[in-house]
């Protein structure tokens, strides 16, 4: 499938991009809607539109004290044909001010790839969208060619099988580094970033002196117990921005009573207070 040609998009780096919408967000948090329909409060469990309703509650508590939303399309896809339209819909309640993450880890043989890139940047419009690279070049490829949108490419998750095959050295480099390594090359438009875990703490350092100028989607600081300060500090660009700092469950699930969406809101403001403290810290 050939991408169409978009006419006067800014052709500006996804870094300076994300970096622009932090500064006037005053904000690194993304909120993760990874929503549960069995963690829903009890007056939204078993509804037909109880999912939509709990993240239209959440965006319009959080949306001014945020950067981006991160919607994690496992959760929806369960629920079949109503799962895509509350994932459009859901997507239609993000403000043009906040960044729309697809977390989809799509990747797959170049045609393939095509209309996932299309079917996602496109049709759906999400400012960006996360790719896995197993499948290389090709496989990632036509979702680059959307220059005006963003990629984050998988590269050090959070999660404990990280450390099955990311961590595996065939030669000088781990794994993972020679990932972003080769994915820098393939970078022409300047719209690429990486998925780098929060748990991973000590090797964020490793991925930044790799991609200096990338944007992080970091996962993790939340009910995974990474560390703030060490995201900021090691993951930070030079400008002190450059990571959209992910927390879903603490967020979603701060209260599970009639009071979610005030609750959620507190969480972030406890979030975003923790890491102006480390920004603050380790201020460059």
């Amino acid at each position: 499938m050939k991408k169409e040609k978009r006419k006067g998009t800014a052709a500006r780096p996804f870094g300076k991009r994300i970096a622009a919408l932090q500064r006037s967000a005053g904000s690194l948090l993304c909120v993760g809607l990874d929503t549960d329909p069995q963690k829903l409060p009890l007056h939204l469990r078993g509804k037909k539109n109880g999912v939509l309703e709990f993240n239209r509650r959440i965006i319009e508590a959080t949306k001014d004290v945020v950067c981006a939303y991160k919607i994690n399309f496992a959760f929806y896809e369960v629920l079949g044909r109503d799962g895509w339209g509350v994932i459009e819909r859901t997507r239609g309640l993000i403000p043009p001010s906040v960044h729309a993450i697809a977390d989809a880890k799509r990747g797959d043989i170049g045609n393939s790839s095509s209309y996932y890139a299309a079917a996602i940047l496109k049709t759906m419009d999400f400012d960006s969208v996360t790719v896995a690279p197993y499948m290389g070049r090709d496989s990632v490829e036509p979702f680059l060619q959307y220059d005006d949108k963003g990629v984050f490419l998988l590269a050090l998750t959070s999660n404990e099988g990280a450390f099955d095959f990311q961590y595996r050295t065939g030669g000088r480099r781990r794994l993972f580094e020679e990932v972003v390594s080769a994915a820098q090359q393939w970078n022409g438009a300047r719209n690429l970033g990486f998925v780098v875990g929060a748990t991973k703490s000590a090797d964020i350092r490793a991925v930044r002196t790799l991609a200096p100028d990338a944007p992080f989607l970091v996962p993790g600081i939340g009910a995974q117990g990474g560390s703030i300060d060490d995201v900021v500090r090691y993951g930070s660009t030079a400008d002190g921005y450059g990571v959209l700092i992910n927390a879903s469950r603490s967020v979603l699930y701060a209260s599970s009573g009639r009071d979610f969406a005030d609750a959620a809101r507190a969480e972030c403001l406890r979030l975003n207070a923790a890491i102006g403290a480390a920004r603050t810290a380790h201020a460059r």
